[in-house]
C-alpha cells in the first residue's frame, strides 16, 4: 500500500519504512509475511523514528499503518517470543514498539489498513487519530496465548468504553468490526480501503498546518483532564490557555477571521 503525498527523503528502518512527506513523519510496518507483527527490531525501528518527530520542530504529525490489507499488526511477534523469549517488541520506558507507554507533543495518527490484534490493538488505543478501513477488526486476542493486554490495551479499554464491553474483548480475545470500534468510540471515522491512507494523510495534513503550540497544549490537556479531577484540568487549561491567547499565532488567527481574510 503506497503512500500518498509527495516525499521529503527517507529511508528503511529494520522491519519499518520511514518516509517525511513536508512536515508529517510517516511510518509503515513492513512485515507483510508476518501480518506486521512486530519484533525487537521493528520496535526499535519505530521508536527511534517518533524520537526523531519529537525532536524536530518542522515535523508537526506522525502517521503509522501497515504494509499491505491483511493486517495493521499481529502484535508481538510470537515466532521470535517461542525462539528469543517473549516481550521482545516492548522498549523500555516507552512500551510495546515504542508507542504504548511513551508520552508525545506531537500527534500519532494511525491509518488501519487491516486487523489490529492483540499489540497491534494496543498501538491503535495509544493513538490520536484512527483512520479505519472497513475491513478492519480490532482484538484483544492475548488471553488466547495465556497472556493479558498489559502494555495499556486493558487499561485504556478500562478508560475508553463501558464495562461489559471492555471485559467482552479483554476476557474472551474475540474480535469487533471497524464499526462497531467505530460506535465504541475507539476509531475516528471508518473508510473504504482505497480511501484509508489519502483520509489519514490528509487529517494529518490538516493537523500540520496549525499553530503547533496550539495543538501541542490541546492534545497535552485533553490527556491530562482524562486523568484528573474538573478542578485540576480547569485550572491547568486556564494556564496553558491564557498562554495561547497571548501568543503571536492566535492574535493572527483572530484578526484574520475578524477581517474576513486567510490567515497570513
Amino acid at each position: 500500500m503506497a503512500m500518498a503525498g509527495r516525499a521529503g527523503g527517507g529511508g528503511m528502518g529494520e522491519g519499518a519504512r520511514i518516509e517525511r512527506r513536508e512536515a508529517i513523519l510517516c511510518i509503515t510496518i513492513t512485515r507483510e509475511a508476518r501480518r506486521n507483527a512486530i519484533d525487537a527490531a521493528t520496535a526499535a525501528s519505530i521508536d527511534a523514528a517518533i524520537d526523531e518527530a519529537e525532536r524536530d520542530p518542522a515535523l508537526r504529525a506522525v502517521l503509522l499503518t501497515g504494509t499491505g490489507d491483511r493486517a495493521f499488526c499481529s502484535g508481538m511477534d510470537l515466532k521470535e517470543a517461542a525462539e528469543r523469549g517473549a516481550g521482545l517488541g516492548l522498549v523500555p520506558g516507552r512500551g510495546f514498539a515504542g508507542i504504548t507507554e511513551r508520552r508525545r507533543d506531537k500527534p500519532l495518527v494511525v491509518a488501519v489498513n487491516g486487523p489490529a490484534v492483540a499489540g497491534g490493538f494496543e498501538i491503535v488505543l495509544a493513538a490520536d487519530i484512527v483512520v479505519a478501513a472497513d475491513h478492519a477488526h480490532f482484538a484483544l486476542a492475548e488471553v488466547k496465548r495465556g497472556l493479558f493486554a498489559f502494555a495499556g490495551g486493558v487499561q485504556r479499554l478500562a478508560r475508553a468504553v463501558p464495562r461489559a464491553a471492555a471485559l467482552g474483548m479483554i476476557l474472551t480475545g474475540e474480535p469487533i468490526s471497524a464499526r462497531r470500534a467505530h460506535e465504541l468510540g475507539l476509531v475516528t471515522e471508518v473508510v473504504p480501503g482505497a480511501e484509508l491512507l489519502p483520509r489519514a494523510m490528509a487529517l494529518a495534513g490538516m493537523i500540520a498546518g496549525y499553530d503547533a503550540e496550539a495543538v501541542r497544549n490541546a492534545k497535552m490537556l485533553h490527556d491530562m483532564a482524562a486523568d484528573a479531577s474538573i478542578d485540576e484540568s480547569l485550572r491547568f487549561g486556564r494556564l496553558y490557555g491564557e498562554k495561547t491567547l497571548a501568543s503571536a499565532a492566535s492574535r493572527e488567527g483572530i484578526a484574520a477571521y475578524a477581517e474576513g481574510r486567510a490567515k497570513a
